[in-house]
């Protein structure tokens, strides 16, 4: 999937969770002040608190869990950000390419990864942030995973066929199976568990490598495929990007009863370091594209080192394994209803924590003190 589509994306989703959580809002303050009469979410409440649907005084349509007026603005946003983000993608992105037939493109070895893993992790989060925002609403759990959860993958998917479509691109089943996995994982926990047992949360450190940016030596031309500036790196800087397997243990292996910190869990982390370019980080052969990493790789600094340039060696691209204690915000016991959501939202990122880390092509262990 293209770069720039990858931001954009999830800016908007990000903004579907806001404006959402606005609609609700202004759903509930219409109602009769009973609404307010409690402050806990009746769907993931905690059975220590020992509280029932029976406890809480709330309005017919939250009792039904049926759709409502914040429901329909709900779905109605999602529906026109989706037509939004489809046409401005178009514009900006694909209107200046040639199309041509429906065709497939094997993009596996790009990145060694790393971009499935962010396809995988990216659609498990945008369907938690679909899944809360109708949840939100007072939607019941069924239809807010049916009409919510899908979200990402719906975007993903169009994103896909409109690559399809484009000669400089292809349908990746790669990327296809990578957001089906991803979607996958977040419906069937919520389905089964009615909760999120196995997560997966992404980390970002500058991995120094997106100075590496100019495509052609002759003309020195830049391309930023690694990122122009900070917000860009950290979606498209892949050195120094980490996606993570985060285990909850106690709803996994100990009973409920257990005084063990649910917010407390173990995580897997997958990275890669010293990339370059997609598939290699060779100096470019003959003209400029042939090898399929379009030259990219020389490092260009006018300021510090003007005129020179240096080559990224391809050797430098190496897989990383990691093994680290998690912490779970959306575990850490809270009262508020809408900070609840939000915390939810916002446990897809991994905090820092020390790490163990292996690299297989060293075939050696390393200590990280503070990893992110």
């Amino acid at each position: 999937m293209i770069y720039s589509a990858k931001k954009f994306v999830s800016l908007l989703l990000l903004a579907v969770f806001a404006i959402n959580r606005a609609s609700a809002f202004n759903y509930i303050k219409t109602q009769s002040p009973v609404a307010f009469e409690f402050d806990i979410d009746p769907f993931f409440v905690d059975n220590s608190m020992n509280l029932s649907l029976s406890d809480l005084s709330v309005t017919d349509d939250a009792e039904k869990g049926g759709f409502n007026k914040s429901a329909a603005i709900v779905i109605g946003t999602e529906a026109v950000l989706i037509t939004g983000i489809m046409a401005s993608l178009y514009s900006s992105w694909y209107s200046g390419t040639e199309t041509g037939g429906f065709h497939f493109y094997n993009d596996n070895g790009e990145w060694l990864l790393m971009d499935k893993f962010g396809h995988a992790s990216s659609c498990y989060n945008f369907a938690n942030i679909g899944f809360e925002a109708l949840t939100m609403t007072g939607l019941d759990e069924k239809r807010s995973l049916l009409y919510g959860a899908p979200l990402g993958i719906t975007i993903m998917t169009m994103v896909e066929i409109f690559d399809g479509l484009s000669s400089n691109w292809g349908f990746s089943w790669g990327d296809m199976t990578a957001n089906i996995l991803g979607t996958g994982l977040f419906m069937g926990q919520q389905a089964l568990w009615h909760e999120q047992r196995i997560a997966l949360k992404c980390s970002y450190h500058y991995s120094g490598s997106s100075k590496y940016n100019v495509c052609n030596p002759v003309t020195m031309e830049r391309d930023y495929i690694m990122g122009k500036d900070w917000l860009d790196r950290l979606y498209e800087d892949y050195s120094g990007i980490t996606i993570w397997m985060a285990c909850d243990v106690k709803s996994l292996f100990m009973k409920e009863t257990s005084r063990y910190p649910s917010w407390l869990g173990w995580a897997f982390g997958y990275g890669a370091k010293g990339m370059t370019g997609e598939f290699n980080n060779y100096r470019p052969v003959g003209r400029v594209g042939d090898d399929g990493n379009w030259g990219r790789g020389w490092e260009y600094d006018p300021v510090n080192a003007p005129g020179q340039l240096a080559y990224m060696p391809n050797d430098a691209r190496q897989r990383r394994l990691f093994l680290a204690p998690d912490i779970d915000i959306s575990r850490i016991p809270c009262r508020n209803k809408t900070l609840k959501h939000v915390l939810r939202v916002l446990s897809g990122i991994k905090l820092p924590t020390p790490a163990l880390e292996y690299r297989p092509g060293e075939s050696r262990l390393c200590w990280n003190w503070f990893y992110f």
